[in-house]
């Protein structure tokens, strides 16, 4: 395998679902600030910096836990894992697409800039909370959902309330999907030392998800109230609902493929919410 193979490996290009996860949240609130009618730069720059972003992340991940994913069967073969990346490539093609993604919102104003580099604190050190910090994907949520705030800042020069709400919010169904996915790495969490929400919530695991879901929801329902969204919002947070429903019934035998399907098939719930909001602006 090339280099080019292995680099498109390690920063997940193969594997969009972070992406997405990161990327419906970012749209939710363009559409939001912006009354439905965002800017088609403005789109492009959060759609591509997403991107970057969460590459960064992956070769930063990877970085950081290299040592731990030699004892894990799902990432024994990663990239640097497996000894075909260096750590150093590792830190600078984070570095270069961290780089790349700042020099995007060069045109936006301060407050964006502002917070993008508390955006890039948080997930760098993201990796490093696994070590002491018993439930990390609820940071994991404030850095997959800090594309929130940066997005209403881009477009109203502020960060309202409703913004913050929503990133709360984020951090819910971040738990939520990021348990189901760390339920598939339990065993071998447990093995190494990890902290993870799988281990820290235990046999209550299933019912803390579906605990997440409907906060995560109900937090929406509030940000809709607030904004005057209309039915085909709540069409969009009924789907979902139904969606989360669906999760349950993957995850409730805890079997490692229904789970890590689970984990995955949260994109669509992410989608419902997304077209729930952009469906209720053009039905205006």
């Amino acid at each position: 395998m090339n280099k080019l193979a292995l680099y498109f490996r390690l920063v997940r290009l193969d594997k969009p679902i972070g992406t997405l996860l990161l990327l419906w949240p970012t749209l939710c609130a363009l559409w939001l600030a912006s009354n439905g009618r965002p800017n088609l730069l403005l789109v492009l720059i959060f759609s591509l910096g997403t991107l970057l972003m969460r590459s960064a992340g992956c070769a930063m991940n990877d970085y950081a836990d290299q040592d731990f994913d030699r004892h894990v069967k799902r990432t024994v073969n990663r990239p640097i894992t497996s000894g075909r990346v260096s750590g150093k490539e590792a830190l600078a093609i984070a570095a270069l697409l961290s780089l790349v993604s700042f020099c995007l919102i060069l045109p936006l104003n301060a407050l964006t800039k502002q917070l993008s580099v508390a955006a890039l604190i948080i997930a760098g050190t993201y990796p490093y909370f696994k070590r002491f910090f018993a439930i990390p994907q609820a940071y994991l949520g404030i850095a997959f959902g800090f594309g929130i705030p940066m997005a209403f800042a881009a477009i109203l020069g502020t960060v309202p309330t409703v913004a913050w709400v929503l990133l709360i919010g984020n951090v819910f169904w971040a738990v939520a999907y990021d348990t189901e996915y760390a339920m598939v790495d339990r065993d071998d969490d447990l093995k190494i030392g990890i902290k993870t929400s799988a281990i820290t919530f235990g046999r209550y695991d299933v019912a803390a998800i579906m605990v997440c879901y409907a906060v995560h929801l109900l937090l929406l329902l509030w940000v809709g109230l607030q904004m005057g969204m209309g039915y085909w919002y709540l069409g969009g947070l009924v789907i979902a609902a139904g969606i989360a429903v669906y999760h349950y019934t993957l995850i409730r035998h805890r079997e490692r493929d229904s789970c890590f399907y689970a984990f995955r098939h949260n994109n669509w719930l992410g989608a419902a919410v997304f077209g729930g909001i952009a469906l209720d602006y053009v039905m205006r």
